[in-house]
C-alpha cells in the first residue's frame, strides 16, 4: 500500500469543540500506531479530506511520524476552497498552520462551498487515489459522517481489494488506560 486515506469523525460528532480536549492525543496516538506498520511496509502518503476532527489529527500524527520516517508524506484534499472560513479564529489558525506543515494541499473545487456535490466529488477522488482507508468509527455510537466512507470503502474492498482498517473506541480507550497506568508508550502523545 502506497497511499492511505485517513478519516473519521468530525470533532463535534465526538463532543470535541477545541484542541485542548484530553481525548485528542489518544486518538492521534491510535492513528499513529496503525500507520507505523504500514509505513514500515512501504506506505508513502497519508491523505485526508481536511475536515476539523480526525482528519486534522491524522495530519498531526503523520507529521509526528516524519521524525522517524522522513519519507512519509501527508496531504489534505478538501471538497472546496477555504473550508475553514466559517470556523472561529482559533480553529482557523490551527487549520492554516497545519496546512502549511503538510506536503500537499489542494481543493477539488476551486470555488467556496456550493453544494453537497463537492463532497461527493472529493470522496470519489480520495477513494480512487488511495489503496486503502484507515477509518476512526464506532458503528454502535449511531449514525455519523464516517458511515458513508465505510459503506463506500467496503464496496470498493469487495470489488477491488481495497484495504479497510478501522479504529474503534476500544482501541483508543486502551491507549488512554495505558497512559493512565504510566506504562511507557512507543508513540508520543504530543
Amino acid at each position: 500500500m502506497k497511499n492511505i486515506l485517513v478519516t473519521g469523525y468530525r470533532a463535534h460528532e465526538l463532543g470535541i469543540y477545541n484542541n485542548k480536549h484530553q481525548g485528542i492525543p489518544y486518538i492521534r496516538r491510535a492513528i499513529a500506531s496503525r500507520l507505523i506498520p504500514l509505513v514500515e511496509e512501504g506506505l508513502e502518503w497519508v491523505i485526508t479530506p481536511g475536515q476539523y476532527g480526525v482528519d486534522l489529527w491524522a495530519c498531526e500524527a503523520a507529521i509526528m511520524l516524519k521524525d522517524t520516517y522522513p519519507h512519509l508524506k501527508c496531504s489534505m484534499i478538501t471538497a472546496f476552497s477555504h473550508p475553514e472560513e466559517q470556523w472561529n479564529e482559533d480553529k482557523q489558525e490551527y487549520y492554516r498552520e497545519l496546512a502549511r506543515s503538510i506536503d500537499f494541499y489542494a481543493s477539488v473545487s476551486k470555488e467556496g462551498y456550493q453544494g453537497p456535490w463537492q463532497f461527493t466529488a472529493r470522496d470519489e477522488l480520495l477513494l480512487r487515489k488511495t489503496d486503502g482507508i484507515l477509518l476512526v468509527y464506532d458503528e454502535e455510537a449511531g449514525e455519523a459522517s464516517p458511515k458513508y466512507f465505510k459503506q463506500r470503502a467496503l464496496k470498493k474492498q469487495a470489488e477491488e481489494g481495497y484495504a479497510y482498517i478501522q479504529i474503534g473506541p476500544e482501541e483508543i480507550q486502551a491507549i488512554a488506560d495505558e497512559e493512565r497506568l504510566g506504562e511507557d508508550a512507543d508513540i508520543p502523545l504530543e
